[in-house]
């Protein structure tokens, strides 16, 4: 007895339809991860509104304008003071508790 595979890898005891047959080029196929393109460091600044600061802690909050989250900063990755309500552009680190804004720059003084 003879065993086939069908065009989507099922062992079957008749031939397969000659019609149904794909050439593929051993080129084309891609083993592992694609190749990620370089990304724009443009696309990397976010812009935000601080919605909480405690200038004695040292340490408050950033509401991303286009994913709404809140995200955590810390004094040392102001470049610039900060208060409440102030526009600001900023870049997003993952940290071992979350994400964390670095690179903190007011925006329009």
């Amino acid at each position: 007895m003879l065993a086939y595979l069908d065009e989507n890898g099922n062992l079957s005891a008749k031939p397969p339809d000659p019609r149904k047959k794909i050439i593929v080029n051993a080129e084309d196929i891609e083993i592992g991860v694609p190749k990620q393109a370089p990304i724009n460091p443009e696309d990397l600044i976010r812009k935000g509104i601080v919605t909480f600061f405690n200038d004695s802690k040292g340490y408050g909050f950033i509401k991303d304008e286009v994913s709404q989250q809140s995200v955590f900063v810390h004094i040392n990755s102001l470049t610039e003071q900060i208060k409440e309500h102030n526009k600001v552009t900023f870049e997003i680190e993952m940290g071992p508790k979350g994400a964390n804004a670095v690179n903190v720059k007011l925006v329009g003084k």
